[in-house]
């Protein structure tokens, strides 16, 4: 009996690794493809395709003689996106980040023209980055605001380009179009974007985007403090450290990253 139980548990695991190749195919699959790139024996793929196929998870165009994703399939990830919540499932990789840090984290999203903060953690050292939930910061002087237009979907990232009023808050604010849009550039090359007390004397932050499904950035994670700690030197690391946090974020949330 254990045995059996076994044997159906790991059937299941061989169909959802299929049906995950299956469904990252934009062109679809041939059984032998597909049977490869889920390092399955040809006869068992068939087996539980032919399954996963009467049940709609997936589909085969005998024209073409391949493989593509189901209904089914979609109906099962639109439950996901409708229940998924980005603060909760961002949350604990924000709590380890600051641990992993020692510096204030935030969570932001772009949202009529600004960014936008939805969450934070804050760190245990006296001098600290503080930016309560719901608090608005511009887009060209914030390290989130410059990912977040970045990584925004084609129109959208135009009419933000378009639309940034280039507002001077400290002698570091970038004040001219060419210079938003050589940050944004760099943001992009990068993934990952500083604001060098370019909102406030003294103050650095670091961020990186987080993904959509469409490979666009829903969202962005910093890291902030003082410029007395968060160093020439540093910038780099915190940089990775961020960067590593939305990538996790970014899978955990059902995204992609762009590349």
């Amino acid at each position: 009996m254990a045995a059996e139980r076994s044997g159906q548990v790991q059937s299941l695991v061989r169909a959802l690794r299929l049906l995950s190749v299956v469904a990252k195919a934009d062109d679809g699959l041939t059984l032998t493809e597909a049977a490869h790139r889920a390092a399955l024996p040809v006869s068992s793929a068939h087996r539980l395709l032919s399954t996963l196929q009467q049940e709609r998870f997936v589909r085969f165009d005998s024209e073409r003689t391949r493989w593509f994703v189901g209904v089914e399939a979609f109906v099962a990830g639109s439950g996901f996106l409708r229940s998924r919540d980005l603060v909760a499932v961002a949350r604990p990789y924000m709590r380890h980040l600051m641990e992993e840090s020692g510096e204030t984290v935030s969570l932001a999203v772009e949202e009529g023209g600004q960014a936008i903060y939805l969450a934070q953690v804050e760190c245990r050292q006296l001098m600290r980055a503080l930016a309560s939930p719901g608090q608005r910061v511009p887009l060209h002087s914030s390290a989130v605001g410059k990912v977040l237009v970045a990584y925004a979907g084609g129109p959208r990232h135009t009419a933000l380009m378009d639309a940034v009023k280039l507002e001077r808050f400290t002698e570091r604010t970038i004040v001219t179009d060419a210079g938003f849009k050589a940050a944004v550039e760099e943001a992009r090359a990068r993934r990952w974007a500083v604001d060098d007390e370019e909102h406030a004397i003294g103050l650095r932050c670091v961020a990186a985007p987080i993904f959509n499904e469409a490979r666009e950035a829903v969202a962005a994670i910093s890291l902030s403090g003082p410029k007395a700690r968060v160093t020439d030197a540093r910038l780099q690391v915190l940089a990775g450290l961020a960067q590593a946090a939305a990538a996790k974020i970014t899978r955990e949330f059902g995204g992609v990253a762009p590349g």
